[in-house]
């Protein structure tokens, strides 16, 4: 029957596979927070653009950061900005080995044209063109020598617009003043460091001028995914990251372009490196969606759902309290005897029997002491209380009648017992039977 039990008991995990489970975990969960701190790091630095949703939404624009993971209805965009963080689209960056080199690092992370042109097909989208190396991120300081090279500007320029002639102007003053009109008729001054502009003939200027454009209407350039669109394109992020809207009334500036273009709708600051857009019109609509399993979670279910809860927490509670986990002893040699006496104890306190209760105690503290005195071997033949009672005389004459006293007065008790009595015999055995252990 035992060898049964033994055969049919599940197979206990194997510490290495438990490692293994662990270590994977670890890494996993480690390289997501790897990732996203990194990325907010990005955001949050005089680079990022967290500033800017910060800045709109407490002006009553309805604006969000997005970085993915879920499908966005593209109806509900008014204006998608697209900050590119890549001065060569399509192509892997490499990966810094020194600080030097990551301080010089021009490439955040890698970006495919194709993505941003199917974005840039569906929504309106501002593209931010790239303008400073990692080092500005990392030190906090803005310094022309931290500027991305302007061949690899050129270049992610050329491929966002489609014109083969476009080209970066940058500008010869420290500080740029750039004009510009906003929709309730005031004129108001971009203030740009170490501007970089542009010059195109496929672009229309918004601020700037056709031989030196800050923001411009451009044709989107050819890919994949098509052409014949139209991008907005901001040369310099300065005028809407940390570092430069606290400059002039850029602030402001980002504010009511920002706000005559998505027209009353949500504005989206895209960090993402694919598609999550949805057109609801063309895109298949599934034939279940999360609404049809939240119908379960409402009344009048969300009634039997509370009182699941409530009667799973109720049973967990009970259980940890009353049993809890099982003890480590219990496996041990003798835990099935152990068991079974401190069962029969429980039961005699529950049913009155103090007085057998107590006779039992004084039979087991006798074969204690015994075990105590002469060890496991000999332990047997004076666990019985004769023979005990005559090692006593022979060996503690003066213990012996009080302890014969005290076990006479045991065996006369009755079943049903005071508490305080049975207390008082009790301590006069252990009184006895601890000066018999002191005197050996």
């Amino acid at each position: 029957m035992s060898e049964t039990a033994a055969t049919s008991a599940p197979r206990p995990l194997r510490p290495e596979t438990v490692v293994i489970a662990l270590v994977c975990a670890i890494v996993l969960a480690a390289g997501w927070y790897v990732m996203s701190q990194r990325q907010q790091a990005l955001r949050s630095s005089p680079a990022g653009l967290d500033g800017l949703q910060v800045w709109l939404t407490s002006k009553g624009v309805s604006a969000q950061n997005f970085a993915g993971g879920w499908l966005m209805d593209q109806t509900s965009i008014g204006l998608l900005v697209l900050p590119v963080y890549d001065t060569a689209l399509d192509e892997e960056r490499e990966r810094p080995t020194t600080k030097e080199e990551l301080l010089l690092q021009q490439d955040e992370y890698d970006l495919n044209f194709p993505t941003v042109a199917d974005k840039a097909l569906r929504v309106p989208t501002l593209v931010v063109l790239p303008k400073w190396r990692s080092g500005m991120r990392l030190t906090g300081l803005a310094h022309p020598i931290l500027n991305v090279e302007q061949e690899r500007l050129q270049a992610t320029l050329r491929k966002v617009t489609g014109d083969r002639t476009a080209a970066p102007v940058l500008a010869e003053t420290a500080f740029t003043d750039l004009s510009y009109r906003s929709s309730d008729g005031q004129d108001l001054r971009a203030t740009i460091y170490a501007a970089q502009m542009f010059a195109s003939d496929a672009c229309t200027p918004i601020i700037g001028r056709e031989d030196a454009m800050l923001l411009a209407d451009c044709s989107l350039g050819v890919s994949d995914k098509g052409s014949g669109g139209r991008v907005l394109v901001l040369s310099d992020p300065d005028l809407l990251n940390n570092h430069g809207l606290r400059l002039g009334d850029n602030a402001t500036i980002a504010l009511d372009f920002i706000r005559s273009r998505a027209e009353d709708r949500n504005v989206v600051i895209d960090y993402s490196r694919s598609t999550w857009l949805r057109n609801p019109e063309t895109d298949p609509v599934r034939e279940r969606t999360w609404a049809d399993l939240a119908r379960f979670f409402g009344p009048p279910f969300l009634t039997l759902w509370l009182g699941a809860a409530l009667t799973l927490a109720l049973f967990l509670w009970r259980a940890a309290l009353r049993y809890g986990p099982a003890l480590p002893d219990l496996a041990a040699p003798g835990a099935s005897k152990l068991l079974a006496v401190r069962a029969r104890a429980r039961l005699m306190r529950l049913s009155g029997q103090d007085g057998a209760l107590v006779h039992d105690y004084a039979a087991a503290r006798i074969a204690a002491t015994a075990a105590a005195l002469f060890g496991p071997a000999h332990a047997r033949h004076y666990a019985g209380e004769g023979a005990f009672l005559n090692y006593t005389e022979r060996r503690h004459p003066a213990e012996a009648p009080r302890l014969r006293g005290v076990l006479g007065r045991i065996r006369q008790l009755p079943a049903r017992l005071p508490a305080a009595a049975a207390i008082q015999l009790i301590d006069e055995l252990e009184q006895v039977l601890e000066n018999i252990i002191n005197d050996a």
